[in-house]
């Protein structure tokens, strides 16, 4: 059966290289006026300037807006690519935005993520699937060296320098040395004879850990899988299940206890020119906070994963379901056939002979990284996870050396650890790429320039979840989302009250924005090619297609109920 998806993966693939030459040599492109809008001030020179991490930025020219090449009039009766990248422009309101012009290929513009999605559904193996899409993707913009123009350049950019560090060097090196100290079956022992007492009891402290790690993202699923992996294998608790569980309480969880970056970050993309409750960064944020009780999916998806917790599987699928059922009868964590992202090497400890492991190796490090992340938080504005997982380390080496173990055994573990996180650092990367590409491509782009203001308003909240979900899920990011689908999403929900004469704007408006925010984050954490997701899978010790697949249920039928709750909220009170 397997050699048969194969030969239809197979198959898929050509035609989509076939295809990716036909765009590229037959089909136009369609430019799109993109504006940002930055808090500009003046200087002490009386110059325009806004701040772009942390440095101030001088805005040295700008031309009325209907002057600029990059306006959308201009764009639509002009062929071929634009003749500038970006430009300052002066709008009738007398306010200063960025143009920048993006484009796509209508419907093609979707191919590299179909290809990559039904690949990685198909041959269960997304190292392929991946770099299937990659090449379909550069195909499609004229990039034929893959190497220099795509792949290089893609993992010169800083984010991406940051990502293998902390996912290579330093979680790997982490897990590694831990695994060499025993330290987290340790940790596993203690929370077994003190608080884990059976399988429920370790997902529902999974679950506790989820929560209390509200800063969303990557940060929270790398924390809570390593910290929950080693007392729930102790506990027999399926890795599907705990891959869901820690999946399912990073970005969710985020949206609903805001209380971290996102809301700094998404102000700046929602201002809409005339909105008396959008118009200042302060009035944004309020805003932000304001529509939280609207934040429909998270809540229900973080009520789920707590059903869950207390073996109320109800609601969680089949698969979820068969996944607890094996673990009890079998004690086999994994499903038949499964190939688990993380390496055998963290999977077994091999202690030096005459080492005694203690809990506080896996706690001090733990504490020390927690605390780091938190206070740069809460003192320069945003977590610098790198210096958190480093400190983690160097504690954790430390405190093995000065308890006597040999050098050479320390770099073994660290080592050992490397190596099994490898492959999932690999396919970290390559996500990183395709999505990169999806977003150059125009796939999101696409997706919401198809909707207009005829829209029925009572329909758009759904048409919007529905649109960053499919864009979130192909590119396998909601914060990129963010950036595609609020610029253009917000402006269109005011349009639309507007235009049909709302009694309630603001709740409608409050809905829409979760409705963005929301569907951004199921798209994310359902998309095997997301970086959380593959986080979720490789911490837990889950095979990723396994993953993907028993989320689905749990994840959909949330979004579902969200969807009708939102469409009751505009329909019966906007």
């Amino acid at each position: 059966m397997q050699k048969n998806y194969n030969s239809i993966a197979l198959l898929i693939f050509i035609l989509g290289l076939l295809s990716a030459l036909y765009v590229n040599h037959f089909v136009e492109q369609t430019w799109l006026e993109q504006s940002y809008v930055y808090d500009v001030y003046q200087t002490d020179n009386q110059m325009p300037a806004y701040k772009f991490k942390g440095q101030e930025v001088i805005i040295t020219e700008f031309v009325p807006y209907g002057e600029s090449p990059l306006n959308q009039q201009n764009l639509n009766n002009s062929s071929g690519k634009p003749s500038l990248e970006q430009q300052w422009v002066l709008n009738n309101e007398q306010q200063l935005k960025l143009l920048k012009p993006a484009f796509h290929y209508g419907l093609w513009s979707l191919l590299p993520a179909f290809i990559t999605i039904a690949l990685c559904l198909l041959t269960r193996e997304p190292l392929t699937a991946l770099f299937g899409g990659i090449v379909i993707g550069a195909l499609m913009l004229g990039r034929y060296d893959l190497t220099d123009k795509v792949i290089i350049p893609n993992l010169a950019k800083e984010g991406t320098a940051a990502l293998l560090l902390l996912y290579l060097w330093l979680l790997g090196g982490l897990l590694g040395i831990w695994s060499k100290t025993g330290a987290a079956q340790a940790f596993a022992n203690y929370m077994t004879t003190h608080f884990v007492k059976g399988p429920r009891s370790a997902k529902l402290v999974s679950w506790l850990l989820g929560v209390l790690f509200f800063q969303g993202g990557t940060m929270s699923t790398v924390l809570v899988g390593t910290t929950v992996r080693p007392l729930a294998d102790k506990a027999k608790v399926s890795h599907e299940e705990m891959s869901y569980i820690v999946d399912s309480t990073a970005s969710p969880i985020a949206s609903v206890l805001a209380f971290n970056a996102w809301p700094a970050y998404i102000q700046a993309l929602i201002f809409v020119p005339g909105i008396s409750f959008l118009a200042t960064e302060s009035d944004r944020l309020k805003f932000f906070f304001a529509s939280i009780p609207f934040s429909f999916y998270g809540i229900l998806a973080v009520t789920g994963t707590l059903l869950l917790s207390l073996n109320i599987t109800k609601f969680s699928g089949s698969r979820i379901r068969q996944a607890r059922e094996r673990a009890m009868l079998t004690g086999q964590l994994d499903a038949p056939g499964a190939a688990p992202l993380a390496a055998q090497e963290l999977q077994t400890c091999e202690v030096p002979k005459g080492y005694r492991s203690h809990v506080l190796e896996f706690i001090l490090p733990l504490t020390t990284l927690i605390a780091i992340a938190v206070f740069t938080f809460i003192f320069l504005g945003s977590p610098k996870v790198n210096w958190a997982f480093g400190a983690a380390l160097l504690l954790s080496a430390f405190i093995a050396l000065a308890k006597g173990m040999p050098l050479a055994a320390l770099v073994d573990g660290f080592g050992n650890g490397l190596k099994g996180v490898v492959v999932a650092s690999v396919i970290l990367m390559l996500a990183v790429i395709i999505g990169s590409i999806s977003k150059q491509i125009g796939g999101g782009l696409y997706l919401v320039s198809q909707l207009g203001e005829q829209l029925p308003f009572w329909l758009l909240p759904v048409i919007l979840q529905l649109i960053t979900m499919v864009i979130a899920f192909s590119t396998g990011t909601s914060w990129g989302t963010y950036a595609i689908a609020f610029p253009l999403a917000m402006p269109l929900a005011w349009a639309v009250a507007q235009s049909q004469e709302l009694a309630n704007p603001e709740l409608f408006m409050m809905v829409c924005f979760a409705t963005v925010l929301n569907g951004s984050v199921y798209g994310d954490q359902c998309s095997p090619i997301s970086d959380t997701t593959i986080l979720s899978a490789m911490t837990t010790g889950c095979d990723l297609m396994d993953h993907v697949k028993s989320q689905l249920v749990p994840a959909s039928f949330a979004a579902g109920i969200a969807a009708i709750l939102w469409t009751l909220t505009v329909f019966f009170f906007a």
